[in-house]
């Protein structure tokens, strides 16, 4: 972790993305060589095989554990709500980070159904970043510190990190991050998010577009973009999206903000989301073109568009299966099971 201690600087962030650890190969192998004994077809629990070789891979562990899953929300306020881009005012970001505390949302059920640790972190939410249409969203210097929290964030014996979001106008900020890194227009980027139809979600849009066109001079890469159309919350995704990395932490990123907000590392590197699964395609238009984008494939599509990490933690249900059944399941050895090639 020295390598992250030194980060002063996004030069030196972008210096990190050059040295970031692989795979464990021994551990990838050990997976690859048990998976054709258990007692089934080749290939026949699908889905399920890849998963449970990719958790062995960048866990450095075989088999692959899944006693200890986390996950982590972010939450920050956003100027460019003044612009109208929300069915919701600002003040709601503040008011669910108190009904997760509760126990009252979503994520809070899917967590105690499925054993998974939550912890919120509410990140200066009386102090907006600017609204991005008129001025840049931070300053690197309030970006990378937004990026180090979120780095600090992550911790050791963690078996999954499913990263979330909270934050009313983030799926405004997450269109205007993906227009500027990954180029088409504004329209295939912006969606309804809280709700926005009709001529609200052609404001939202135009919003969008005329920000984005306003910065281009200065944007440079996907730290350039997250720093100018960023919120803290994504900002901190980001960062504990590169912690993961080299703290052997398989990630878990929810939807449409979440994508947002790692890809931007991506963007910068190819290869740095290597070691992060897209728990679902949200239902927000703009994330499956995210997807092609950084070709990844969602583990669940069922139309959700919640954010908070909902459905990144339902996603730790089939993550465990997968685990259990390469760990649990015998071999045709200790089953006395006769397999293809003996049949044959």
């Amino acid at each position: 972790m020295t390598q992250l201690s030194s980060i002063q600087s996004f030069g030196d962030l972008r210096r990190v993305l050059l040295e970031m650890p692989g795979p464990d190969v021994e551990s990838g192998e050990a997976a690859r060589l048990r998976e054709p004994t258990l007692t089934k077809p080749p290939g026949s629990l699908g889905r399920l095989e890849e998963l449970s070789l990719w958790l062995s891979e960048w866990q450095g562990h075989h088999p692959p554990r899944m006693s200890t899953p986390r996950a982590l929300v972010f939450a920050g306020n956003h100027g460019i709500t003044d612009q109208g881009v929300s069915a919701y005012p600002a003040e709601v970001t503040a008011q669910m980070v108190g009904n997760f505390e509760a126990g009252g949302a979503a994520v809070n059920q899917l967590c105690r159904t499925f054993g998974v640790e939550l912890s919120v972190e509410p990140m200066s939410l009386d102090r907006p970043v600017a609204d991005f249409s008129e001025s840049p969203a931070m300053s690197e210097d309030e970006c990378l510190d937004a990026i180090l929290f979120g780095m600090g964030a992550v911790t050791e014996n963690t078996d999954v990190l499913c990263l979330g979001e909270m934050g009313i106008g983030n799926t405004t900020s997450a269109a205007a991050l993906c227009h500027a890194t990954f180029g088409g227009e504004s329209a295939d980027w912006t969606g309804p998010g809280t709700g926005v139809v009709g001529d609200a979600l052609e404001h939202k849009t135009r919003v969008v577009a005329d920000a984005v066109h306003h910065h281009k001079d200065s944007i440079g890469d996907g730290l350039d973009a997250l720093r100018h159309f960023g919120g803290r919350e994504l900002a901190a995704i980001a960062g504990a999206t590169l912690a993961a990395r080299f703290r052997r932490v398989p990630v878990l990123l929810d939807g449409y903000v979440s994508g947002a907000a790692a890809a931007v590392l991506e963007a910068v590197q190819a290869g740095t989301l290597d070691h992060c699964q897209v728990a679902h395609v949200s239902a927000e238009p703009g994330h499956r073109r995210l997807l092609e984008a950084i070709g990844k494939v969602p583990v669940l599509d069922l139309n959700m568009r919640l954010g908070e990490a909902s459905g990144a933690v339902l996603a730790v249900a089939l993550l465990r299966a997968a685990a259990h059944c390469h760990a649990g399941m015998a071999t045709f050895a200790d089953a006395g099971v006769a397999d293809k090639e003996d049949a044959d």
